[in-house]
């Protein structure tokens, strides 16, 4: 039986997007101090923005305000998943450094 949702915080979606986040921002550690207002910038607000739309989505306590929150969520993990490809082409992550994310 699935333990009773009392908040966002209790959704494993909501937990492992918050993890994703918190990765991003580790990894963009080593990234080129250039890359500041660049990459690394538009990385770490698409990564944020996945967590945050969950809760707001839920916050709002409306089915259909919910999904499309969410739907903003995927489309947050999109934008990242092509930040991550883009640093992969230019050379500034390897494919390693970006398969957990």
């Amino acid at each position: 039986m699935p333990e009773k949702i009392d908040s966002y915080r209790d959704l494993v979606v909501w937990q492992q997007a918050m993890d994703l986040a918190v990765a991003v921002y580790e990894m963009k550690r080593t990234w080129p101090r250039d890359e500041l207002f660049g990459l690394t910038s538009q990385a770490r607000r698409a990564a944020t923005s996945v967590p945050a739309n969950i809760a707001e989505g839920y916050g709002r306590e409306n089915v259909g305000s919910y999904q499309q929150f969410l739907r903003i969520a995927q489309g947050s993990l999109k934008e990242l998943e092509t930040h991550l490809l883009i640093a992969q082409r230019i050379g500034i992550a390897s494919r390693e450094g970006i398969a957990p994310c």
